[in-house]
């Protein structure tokens, strides 16, 4: 079987503990790492060891090489951009690590250079390939929950941070870092529709050290779509559940891995209640009767499988590699990513933060 070959630059949080702690595992057949960027000597070492690679201290070293299949950018966020056009002026294909760019222009940009010299400019939106992401496809396909009518997204939790992704001149913040994911799941499930806007939103910082948002409430709207209600919150000590989804027979529930929940009716089995203006009455004593009744309420659990890293991360190489080596169509779009991007943009338009770094 050919091997993609891959030169991953940055060897941080995610250009190492996620790409490539998927490419050591032995599910891992269809990736070989040939080379590594990154500035600290130690993590160069650490990569020709792990990966045996050749390993290079700046990225602009790996244009001279002709035998590299694509180039996983991995740096910094406020490098996404310049990296990546870089890279794609020197027709190499790129996997732009999440935020795919800072601004929807930037994110045009790179689309039309990517177009300009024939290679392939993508984002590692994996999220969209979760088993739970699968599950809920089904549940919606099927109809049981009847029409959706809102779609909640908490990605939350009560915690501090400190480092560079908290700065917003490292285009850091939680919802440049952490919402591509609910942003983009929600996005997928009412089928990316071009309508989609920022209704409202709110950014603060609370437990931060730095000056970008640690705190986020996004409401997205489109025409005759569910609503869209998004939190990203470092300061919930109550966190829910991930995704909840509500329709007019129905709701469910799931984190991003683990079992989806559902619960519904079915229209077959419910007693006509035609509309009635005049007061409820007890049958039988005439006294006042409050308007309610026991549904017949199916629950249904749907289990699934797979680590929130591997197995997300394998599925979306796999996608990939489908895509690179057969010509299948690419599934995470580079126009999907700049969507995203449209609408974190807005939020931050909409709430300016005070520079302090």
């Amino acid at each position: 079987m050919k091997k993609l070959r891959i030169a991953i630059i940055g060897q941080g949080r995610s250009g190492r503990d996620i790409h490539g702690n998927y490419f050591l595992t032995p599910e891992n057949d269809i990736i070989e790492v040939v080379a590594v960027v990154d500035a600290i000597a130690d993590r160069r070492e650490r990569a020709k060891k792990d990966f045996g690679c050749d390993v290079y201290e700046d990225y602009r070293e790996l244009f001279n090489r002709k035998d590299i299949d694509l180039i996983v950018n991995a740096s910094f966020s406020q490098q996404h951009y310049c990296i990546a056009k870089d890279c794609l002026e020197h027709g190499y294909n790129v996997l732009n690590e999440k935020p795919f760019a800072k601004t929807y222009y930037e994110s045009m940009d790179l689309i039309k250079t990517a177009e300009k010299n024939g290679v392939l400019i993508t984002a590692f939106h994996q999220s969209l390939y979760g088993p739970t992401i699968f599950a809920i496809k089904d549940v919606l396909a099927s109809g049981k929950l009847g029409n959706i009518k809102q779609i909640n997204m908490s990605w939350s939790g009560f915690s501090r941070r400190w480092d560079w992704q908290t700065l917003q001149n490292h285009c850091a913040g939680g919802v440049y870092n952490t919402a591509p994911h609910p942003i983009g799941i929600a996005l997928d499930l009412i089928d990316w529709d071009p309508a989609a806007k920022v209704a409202y939103s709110h950014l603060d910082t609370a437990l931060t050290s730095g000056d970008a948002n640690d705190m986020a409430k996004i409401i997205i709207t489109a025409p005759g779509k569910p609503i869209i209600d998004i939190e990203v919150n470092s300061a919930d000590a109550f966190p829910n559940r991930n995704i909840k989804i509500l329709g007019d027979r129905g709701s469910l529930i799931c984190g991003t891995t683990g079992d989806v929940t559902i619960k519904y009716i079915v229209d077959e089995e419910l007693e006509p209640r035609p509309v009635t203006a005049e007061p409820l009455r007890q049958p039988e004593t005439g006294y006042p009767m409050y308007c309610g009744e026991k549904l017949p309420i199916h629950e249904e659990v749907i289990s699934t499988e797979g680590d929130l890293l591997v197995s997300h991360t394998r599925y979306y190489y796999e996608r990939l590699y489908d895509t690179m080596v057969n010509g299948a169509p690419l599934y995470v779009t580079a126009e999907k990513a700049a969507k995203v991007i449209e609408i974190i943009e807005a939020v931050h338009a909409q709430n300016p933060l005070p520079l302090r770094y």
